[in-house]
This record gives structure tokens, C-alpha cells and sequence, in this order.
């Protein structure tokens, strides 16, 4: 397998770490998105949609993170990051998704830009527009994690899975543009327990061979 990602992907950093949970090698190919060299090139052309990350694996290339991690599940079962049972799979996705819909796509590196460039926003109005969808985004996903019996050590049960998968890389970012974390202490408990594991740590940003400061 082959992962194109950037070290500072949030979207990448989910495929990281599902791949590390379930102990899969890949050769890890840079891709630089502030350099936008995710725009021209063999990538350009490789990727339709000119993201990252894709994975690509007998001459078959794949993209979108939830989708990834949904092939490697169903390609190398074990360990799982879904539950066994119905209930609890819609669970799991339907957190992965407060994530990944409602809160990753206000504040990703087009929408950030397009504020600075397009609509000419300040640095501070641009930070504040972040900070306002993180925080609120993961203020939803603390509720729907308090709503339940189905929350243990981490976000589903006891295991680490799927949600983990998303939560961990929206942390490290909301950490990256000083958001407000002190109302979310389940979600920087469930933090704090990923973060003790191998699998987050060799998958973090700076543990990225292209990694920068």
C-alpha cells in the first residue's frame, strides 16, 4: 500500500492512524499542500479530486479518509474499529461524522484560505472563524458522547475504533490554533488515553517523515 498524505492533515492523520491500529505497512508518499503540489503534477493527475489523503493499493487508488478506513476495515477485519453490533456501528459513524462533516470542512486549508484571499479577512477573523466551528463542532460531539451508556475509555466501549480515528487529529488542530478545550473533558480524557497508545504516537505529525516545525 501506498498513503499520499501531508504530515498536517487531519484527514491523513485518520488514515495514519487506523493503519497503525491495525499494524499495516505502506510507503508513505509526501504530498505538500501549502506548496500546492497536490495541484499539478503526477498527483493532479492521479487524484480526482486533488486532496489528500489517497490510498493506493494493486493499482487501485481510493480517497476520502471515512472511506479508507471503511476498506481497511472490511480488507483486514481485525482488530476492528467498529463494533459487532448494528446499533453501535451507526453510532460509531455517526460520531466520526459530527466530525468530519459538521466541523473538518468550515476549517480546512481552502476554506481558511479563501477567507484570507477571496474575502479578505484578517489573520484574527480567520482565527476567530476557526475557533468558533471547532469549539461548538466539538462541543456537539462531547453531548452526543454524554447522551449515552455506549461512551467507555474512548469514544465507543473500551477499545479505541473508528471515532477515535477522527477524534485525536480534530484535537491536535483545535490545540494547534488555541481553541477553548476546557469544555469537552471527556473528549481530552479520551484524548489523553489515544495519545498513551503506539499507534497515535507513530502516527502524530511530527513522527511523519515530512514533518516540519
Amino acid at each position: 500500500m501506498e498513503l499520499y498524505n501531508y504530515f498536517r492533515s487531519s484527514a491523513s492523520f485518520r488514515v495514519r492512524i487506523a493503519l497503525a491500529l491495525k499494524g499495516l505497512a505502506y510507503d508513505y508518499r509526501p504530498v505538500h499542500l501549502v506548496r500546492n503540489e497536490q495541484l499539478e503534477g503526477d498527483y493532479a493527475t492521479r487524484s480526482s479530486n486533488r486532496l489528500v489523503p489517497l490510498l493506493v493499493e494493486d493499482g487501485q487508488s481510493l480517497s476520502q479518509s471515512l472511506a479508507i478506513i471503511e476498506y481497511l476495515e472490511e480488507t483486514h477485519p481485525q482488530p476492528p474499529l467498529l463494533p459487532a453490533d448494528s446499533f453501535g456501528r451507526a453510532r460509531v459513524r455517526a460520531i466520526a461524522q459530527d466530525i468530519a462533516c459538521e466541523i473538518h470542512p468550515l476549517n480546512n486549508l481552502r476554506v481558511l484560505r479563501y477567507l484570507v484571499k477571496e474575502l479578505r479577512a484578517t489573520e484574527d477573523a480567520k482565527n476567530a472563524w476557526y475557533r468558533h466551528w471547532v469549539e461548538t463542532g466539538l462541543e456537539a460531539v462531547e453531548r452526543r458522547l454524554l447522551a449515552d451508556g455506549q461512551t467507555g475509555l474512548f469514544c465507543h466501549a473500551d477499545q479505541p475504533g473508528l471515532a477515535d480515528c477522527l477524534l485525536v487529529p480534530q484535537i491536535f488542530n483545535a490545540q494547534r490554533f488555541d481553541c477553548r478545550l476546557d469544555h469537552v473533558p471527556t473528549l481530552m480524557a479520551i484524548f489523553d488515553r489515544c495519545m498513551a497508545l503506539p499507534a497515535f504516537q507513530a502516527a502524530q505529525p511530527s513522527a511523519c517523515p515530512d514533518a516540519e516545525s
